[in-house]
């Protein structure tokens, strides 16, 4: 990636709406050449979708927790349904399987206590191959707007 693809994809992530011509403009180069690398970003796998930035309190998720996940049997297989499992539920964001001493990572948001408690007893404690969890409510949450190559 040259500067020009680094300064389309920080402009990009800053604001995905924007026009073609806008960004050429912030860019200093021709519409047509700052279609045609964005394209090609794209055909690369650099930018793999556009997407709106959501309040979650906004719509009734006002709190939101980590869930440390240990399961049994480790394989692929109960790892792989279990991801399934999870992502398809609503309170769900993200599910990252990690190592160390939890297998899964589950980012929840929900409208209360009340509803994560109501989601780890009726949903997440019914799974078999669950051997145990816990819970981390998140407080306050930062993150990078922009990312950077490396």
């Amino acid at each position: 990636m040259d500067e020009v693809d680094r300064a389309i994809v920080k402009h990009l992530q800053q604001d995905a709406r924007q026009t073609n011509r806008e960004l050429a403009r912030k860019l200093g180069i021709a519409p047509s050449t700052c279609l045609e690398r964005v394209r090609a970003l794209r055909e690369r796998g650099v930018i793999t979708g556009y997407h709106a930035e959501i309040s979650l309190a906004a719509l009734n998720r006002h709190v939101q927790a980590l869930l440390h996940v240990q399961i049994r049997p480790l394989s692929r297989a109960v790892i792989q349904d279990f991801k399934a499992f999870v992502a398809e539920q609503p309170e769900v964001i993200s599910v990252f399987v990690v190592s160390g001493g939890d297998d899964l990572i589950v980012h929840v948001a929900v409208p209360s206590v009340d509803g994560l408690h109501a989601f780890l007893m009726d949903r997440l404690s019914k799974r078999r191959e669950i051997v145990g969890f816990r819970s981390s409510v998140i407080f306050q949450h930062a993150h990078n707007q922009v990312i950077d190559p490396l």
